[in-house]
């Protein structure tokens, strides 16, 4: 290789004639061979230097490295040896860190120190000095010392809140600090601690409740509701303010004091609404007959509690064997048994406290109750219609009355017509119904599809009866009109028969199947006249 390279650069030829002429012959070939030897040749380079002069470069680099790593030693022995002369100092392995305990737990504080020599270890607390070493300093009996000197406390109170530093007694005074947080679960008391509150309807009360602990505790109000549970939230804060107090809402409110440690706890509280007595009764008017029994209900709302009485027609009522009172809770009941003619007539209920009285009316009557129609809403004929009603009565019915009348009426407006009055006579009550009577009666001559009214009236021995609530019907129109139940059947009745209609008949191919047969021929045939074309047949 060396000889070839000597060779070129002299400019001498190393190859004879012949060798020439052919290279003549194949410069283009020489061309191409040209970038593969200098290849070839800086290959031969690169090795010859990686055996010689790379392994000088080698050495030189490793003895470098020898000589420095040497001369590092030197260094490292000549600056251990002074220090070899000194004892290690003592240094701190734990770290300060804020501890959060529960009052009641127990608390371990970390304090690991290595090379402590004859150093005394002291842990403090302020001022106060807690251990010396392995001596407890302090009285505390909670406190003591494990594991080397990591301080345990036990049965953590309030009070334990705060900084324990943790120190070496050298000339520096080194020291590492735990803080300690006392997490107290929430206590909440009321406000008067009776928990009683009394306040007059229609008047202002404020609720208020105190609660404490660490964090402090989110505080907020619900009320018990009649099952015994609490309703949702009706207030947050200490303080509950109620205004124009109404008597619904007496009853017990509960103060809640929640901060996450433990569960939340709750107070009651019972306010109790101060108003005359208010009188609700079951039924204005009572039916019943010689012979028989009625109740008579009033339900008293008071507070103080109401002392109630009877009266009959401003009379005051005493209680006989015929005539009994009776209390539970706040509902009174007059029951009068055996009826007589004389205890018809009007009746009171009166009730009484400090701040007030109140009187509520009712009628026992031997008269027939009101009617009750039991006729759908939309009739069957175009051009009559058939009412069904019930009355109660005691004694047989003397004469029932019906008026009916049409009404004209549109989006914005209804104008009632005249009412047109018919007297029935009722028919013979069966002895197995003592009371209820089962009337019926068809009108006739009615507009096709026109809304009519109708009210009904009963006497019997005692007179006649309230004026039924007024009932309205619809007439079917000649188009064959029904109620909106029967058209949802229709509609859908005609929905399948469409649905059929639409269906193909058993046997029968699909219409989709035949159109794409169609569309196939069609291509086909198609295709079939551009190949005549194309071959010069047709």
């Amino acid at each position: 290789m060396r000889i070839i390279s000597r060779s070129i650069r002299s400019g001498d030829s190393p190859l004879p004639t012949p060798a020439r002429g052919l290279r003549k012959g194949n410069r283009a070939a020489l061309k191409m061979n040209c970038p593969i030897l200098i290849v070839i040749s800086l290959g031969w380079l690169l090795h010859a230097h990686a055996g010689s002069g790379g392994g000088a470069v080698e050495a030189a680099i490793s003895n470098r490295g020898s000589n420095s790593r040497s001369m590092s030693n030197v260094q490292q022995s000549q600056q251990a040896a002074p220090s070899s002369l000194t004892a290690p100092q003592p240094r701190f392995l734990s770290r300060g860190h804020t501890y959060r305990a529960v009052v009641g737990d127990t608390l371990v504080l970390p304090c690991q120190v290595e090379n402590l020599g004859n150093f005394v270890l002291l842990w403090r607390r302020g001022p106060n000095v807690l251990t010396a070493s392995n001596i407890m300093v302090t009285r505390d009996e909670r406190v003591r010392l494990i594991d080397g000197y990591n301080l345990e406390i036990s049965d953590l109170e309030p009070q334990d809140a705060g900084d324990y530093v943790c120190q070496i007694s050298d000339k520096i005074n080194r020291d590492q600090v735990h803080t300690v947080e006392i997490l107290v679960p929430p206590s909440v008391r009321a406000i008067p601690t009776s928990g009683q509150l009394q306040a007059r309807k229609g008047g202002p009360i404020t609720l208020e409740c105190k609660g404490s602990g660490n964090p402090v505790p989110s505080i907020y109000w619900t009320k018990k509701s009649g099952a015994n549970k609490s309703t949702a939230r009706i207030g947050d804060g200490p303080i509950l303010t109620l205004e124009k107090l109404e008597r619904q809402q007496a009853g017990v409110y509960q103060c809640t004091a929640d901060n996450g440690v433990g569960d939340p706890v709750t107070v009651d509280m019972r306010l109790d609404v101060l108003y005359p007595p208010d009188i609700q009764v079951e039924k204005s008017w009572i039916h019943s007959g010689e012979g028989f029994e009625a109740k008579l209900v009033c339900i008293v709302y008071a507070d103080p509690v109401a002392t109630v009485s009877w009266y009959q027609n401003s009379f005051p009522i005493q209680s006989t064997d015929r005539r009994i009172m009776n209390t539970r809770a706040n509902r009174h009941t007059l029951t009068i048994r055996h009826i007589q003619q004389e205890d018809f007539g009007n009746y009171s209920c009166v009730a009484d406290n400090s701040l007030g009285r109140s009187r509520k009316y009712m009628e026992l009557s031997g008269r027939p109750g009101p009617a009750e129609f039991y006729s759908p809403k939309w009739g069957r004929s175009p051009d009559s219609y058939n009412l069904t009603w019930k009355i109660d009565s005691y004694p047989p019915l003397e004469e029932v009355r019906l008026l009916y009348r049409r009404v004209l009426m549109n989006d914005s407006f209804q104008q009632p017509g005249r009412w047109h009055d018919f007297i029935l006579t009722p028919e013979h009550r069966p002895a197995s119904e003592p009371l209820t009577h089962i009337m019926s009666y068809t009108i006739k001559n009615l507009h096709p599809g026109a809304y009519y009214e109708a009210i009904v009236q009963a006497k019997n021995r005692y007179g006649w009866n309230e004026v039924s609530d007024i009932f309205q019907f619809i007439v079917a129109s000649n188009s064959v009109d029904i109620g909106p139940e029967d058209a949802e059947v229709v509609a859908s009745s005609k929905s399948r028969s469409n649905s059929g209609a639409v269906a193909s008949p058993p046997g029968s191919l699909p219409q989709s199947l035949l159109l794409h047969s169609a569309l196939l021929l069609v291509l086909a045939l198609s295709n079939c006249q551009f190949d005549r074309r194309r071959l010069g047949l047709g």
